[in-house]
């Protein structure tokens, strides 16, 4: 069922009836297999890719590094739990080399991240540091091409600015 989880990751908008089409399956056999998939928790959710930069919402990201000690009993897990909890953390990953955890916020603009790193983040028992590394432009993000549309790019080869 590799497959069948390949191509909900790619487009998960396709209907049962085109996914079964595609495997050769009939689509009781893959509704029931998605069902699995999803009670399982292989498949933890379905979500649009925004481009934010198309629209009229103001929106700032970043890349934070942390370096942490570990707990004596859970290691990076109660760490981890804390931070993923904060609404601006979009994404908590334990990491190998010089950092430990790297975290994806998201807020209103880069003063907000700053203020969340300043107040919420550095200050919690085990952290040792951060390093903060905003988004300037997202050309491609799950997969998808956020530079496909040539109109988008202006004559240096940058779509930063409008």
């Amino acid at each position: 069922m590799e497959k069948l989880l390949k191509l909900l990751q790619d487009n998960a908008k396709l209907t049962v009836q085109q996914l079964a089409a595609m495997l050769d399956l009939s689509e009781d056999a893959v509704e029931a297999a998605i069902r699995k998939f999803e009670k399982d928790g292989v498949v933890k959710g379905y979500r649009a890719l925004v481009n934010w930069e198309r629209t009229d919402v103001h929106r700032a990201s970043a890349l934070i590094e942390l370096r942490v000690t570990p707990k004596k009993d859970t290691g990076f897990d109660a760490l981890a739990e804390r931070v993923k909890a904060f609404p601006e953390v979009e994404s908590v990953y334990l990491m190998s080399g010089g950092f430990d955890l790297a975290v994806m916020v998201t807020a209103s603009t880069m003063s907000d991240i700053a203020m969340f790193v300043a107040k919420r983040l550095a200050p919690i028992d085990g952290v040792l540091s951060t390093a903060t590394h905003f988004v300037l432009t997202k050309y491609k993000d799950g997969g998808v091409d956020f530079t496909a549309d040539e109109d988008e790019i202006d004559e240096r080869g940058s779509n930063l600015c409008d």
